[in-house]
Formats: C-alpha cells, sequence, structure tokens
C-alpha cells in the first residue's frame, strides 16, 4: 500500500518528532554522511566533460526522485511510520515559520559566521557534526533570505510559469535552454543576480550557509525541498497527460551531449533503474 508524504506545515508534534528522530538516527549509524558524499560525487556542472545526472540535465528530476526514495528508506527502517514532508515555500515564506521551527528543522544561523544555534541539527546539541562537506566547517549553517544581498523566495506563478510548459524538457538538454518544464523547475537563468535563479536553484539561495554547495544534504531542509520539488513533477505529469521524459532516445555521436545525458530507457546512476521505472511512482507513495 502507498504510503503518503505530507506538507511539513501539517504535521504534528509526534509526527515532527518522529522524522527528527529518525534523521538523527540515520546520522548516528553513519548512514546520512553517504547521502552527502552521493550527491557531492553527482554534482556535476556543464562546464564538465562526462556524464551529468542529478543537476543541468534532464535527469535531475528522477535522479532526486530516487535520492528522496534511498533516504525514505533509511528513515522508514528506523521508523516505518516516517515519510519525507514537503515544505510549500510558496506559502511558508518567512524565516520564522515552517520548517523553521524549534521542533523541526530549527532556525536561521547566527549574522557572524551562519552557524545554526537552534532546533536538533544545532551543532552544541551533539548530533549533527558535517563529517562531508566542500569546507572546514563542522556546524550547520544557513543565511535565510540572503541577508547582505536579499532575495524572495519563488512565488506561485514563478512556479506556474514551470507547470504550464508542455515539454518536459528541450535540446540541448543543459542549463541553457529556456523551455521545457525541467529546467523552468531547476532554476537556471541567464539574467544577473536574483534573475539567474528561479524555483529550485532560488530556493537553495535563499536558505544559504551549507545549501549552496554540492553538499546541501548536510541540512536537512534538503529533502522538504526536493520533496516539494518532486510533489510539482507529479502535478506537471496529472496536468500534462501523455507527456513523458525526454530524451526518448539518446543524442547521437555527433551531437555536443552525446554520452552525457541519460535518456528515458538508460540507467540512471548510481542505480540499477531508468528514468522511465521512475515516472510512476503511484504504488510506492502519494502527496497530501
Amino acid at each position: 500500500m502507498a504510503y503518503v508524504r505530507k506538507d511539513a506545515a501539517t504535521l504534528t508534534a509526534a509526527e515532527k518528532r518522529r522524522f527528527v528522530n529518525a534523521l538523527l538516527e540515520v546520522k548516528r549509524r553513519g548512514e546520512y554522511d553517504q547521502f552527502v558524499r552521493t550527491h557531492i560525487e553527482y554534482f556535476s556542472p556543464d562546464g564538465e566533460q562526462g556524464l551529468r545526472a542529478a543537476h543541468m540535465a534532464p535527469s535531475f528530476l528522477p535522479w532526486h526522485r530516487r535520492f528522496l526514495l534511498e533516504m525514505e528508506g533509511a528513515l522508514r527502517r528506523v521508523d516505518s511510520s516516517v515519510t519525507i514532508p514537503y515544505w510549500d515555500w510558496t506559502r511558508d515564506r518567512t524565516t520564522t515559520s515552517v520548517p523553521w521551527t524549534e521542533d523541526l528543522l530549527g532556525g536561521d544561523g547566527r549574522r557572524s559566521d551562519h552557524r545554526v544555534t537552534t532546533g536538533p541539527f544545532a551543532h552544541r546539541q551533539g548530533h549533527w557534526t558535517l563529517k562531508v562537506n566542500e569546507s572546514d566547517e563542522e556546524f550547520l549553517t544557513r543565511d535565510l533570505g540572503h541577508s547582505r544581498d536579499p532575495l524572495d523566495l519563488p512565488t506561485k506563478s514563478e512556479l506556474e510559469w514551470a507547470l504550464a510548459d508542455p515539454a518536459y524538457d528541450v535540446a540541448p538538454w543543459d542549463s541553457t535552454v529556456t523551455r521545457g518544464f525541467r529546467n523552468k523547475l531547476e532554476g537556471w537563468g541567464t539574467g544577473r543576480g536574483s534573475a539567474s535563479w528561479y524555483n529550485h536553484n532560488r530556493v537553495h539561495r535563499w536558505v544559504g550557509g551549507v545549501m549552496l554547495s554540492g553538499a546541501s544534504v548536510n541540512d536537512p531542509v534538503f529533502w522538504l525541498h526536493h520533496a516539494f520539488i518532486d510533489l510539482q513533477w507529479y502535478r506537471w505529469q496529472s496536468r500534462h497527460r501523455g507527456a513523458r521524459y525526454l530524451p526518448e532516445t539518446p543524442p547521437g555521436s555527433g551531437d555536443g551531449q552525446h554520452g552525457r545525458i541519460v535518456a528515458r530507457h538508460q540507467k540512471l546512476p548510481p542505480w540499477d533503474v531508468t528514468p522511465d521505472e521512475l515516472e510512476d511512482v503511484g504504488r510506492i507513495y502519494r502527496y497530501a
């Protein structure tokens, strides 16, 4: 039977506590740090050679869908009642709203060094030392709202702009495309400042701290953010019936993207699964 992912704003006190405790146990077991390593390994930008699986490519959505399922499996091995909640950043938009509460993810980082000092993931609690990072910091950092150069979270209309596009993705299948649902949601733009960050990317920018790096998984909000991103793919699929993951077939040998992206029926590393197999998850989970 499919389990349910809930809006973080609707969680009961007991549900929050069980989710937090499961995260802390996965961290204690050493499993959490492997998720950080995996995300760093597969964060390959356009400018590098070789396959891009997790970002700046069509497989951004199925890759993170499988990544979420892997984490959810780890959490549910600790507590079978736990699922990953989602953060609706089009509605909960302040630095004190869900999920930035003492009983869930804790709040903003302090001004001097952006260290998070509240909530269960604060370093001083002794349960959340960053062991895999792209900097020397061992403590969780945030800069909600990007204090030095403030920006806002994406709006409902900006999200609708992505959802309304009937094409999943378009050539050249990278961060430069201006059409297609995938990049409009992932959020690589061509302007400067906040104009160059849309939807998914702007949320990472808004949270700041470790969420700006390939080690963004170190902030548990990563999972709530990506559950909401996954929900948008779920909604896009419902709206555009029959629309599929693209490209269906790999780019040819003369194409600049040959060997650099995952086509619909190709294996999605590091797992033995294809985007095609991840398009329908209705038997695994649904959203409340």
